[in-house]
């Protein structure tokens, strides 16, 4: 019904934004991934959404690109997952990590999503092994070990975005494994912008 919306952005929640289209402001619930796109309240935007119809609601989800919109659409098809689980997913875990998860098996990286335990991450990692396109995904994202995982929640506490930490966690050598030395280096790398 809505496959796209583009407008300006008049508000940011937590969850979701409220894009300005034609004097009419449309509520969309997003990853963290648009909230936190630079630019912030005022910026010109475009979406890929999907409407979703509920006994007593209409919720508009968008998205910044076509793959996070197809991956939210199976995310909903495996039992026990809502939309907002599908979101805490996106706005967790690249589409990549994901991706790439599935492929090595690896449950731990999906339970770190909030909301998602043993049987549901493998519940997702089963119903997406045959719906996604794995091998021609897998690319060498490294997959997120605990103290990938520890340093990731230690830097969105400090502020910064889920996005910032997940850069800034491609540029660690892999031999640093202390978790101070991994904080000190992520900080310094950060201040350098």
């Amino acid at each position: 019904m809505i496959a796209s919306l583009r407008g300006t952005v008049s508000h940011l929640g937590k969850t979701d934004l409220i894009v300005e289209v034609g004097g009419v402001g449309v509520r969309v619930a997003v990853p963290k991934t648009v909230l936190e796109n630079p630019g912030g309240v005022g910026r010109t935007i475009f979406l890929h959404t999907q409407l979703l119809v509920r006994e007593n609601e209409l919720a508009l989800f968008g998205f910044a690109s076509e793959e996070d919109l197809a991956l939210f659409l199976v995310l909903l098809d495996v039992n026990g997952v809502g939309p907002k689980v599908a979101l805490a997913i996106l706005s967790t875990l690249s589409p990549e990590l994901l991706k790439n998860a599935i492929l090595r098996e690896e449950a731990s990286v999906l339970q770190r999503v909030p909301g998602i335990g043993k049987k549901t991450a493998e519940r997702i990692m089963f119903h997406l092994r045959d719906k996604l396109d794995l091998h021609a995904a897998a690319s060498p994202v490294p997959f997120l070990t605990d103290a990938d995982g520890e340093l990731i929640d230690l830097l969105t506490s400090l502020g910064f975005s889920i996005v910032e930490a997940q850069s800034v966690l491609q540029k660690l050598p892999r031999e640093v494994t202390a978790i101070d030395e991994r904080v000190q280096l992520a900080l310094q790398y950060l201040d350098r912008g």
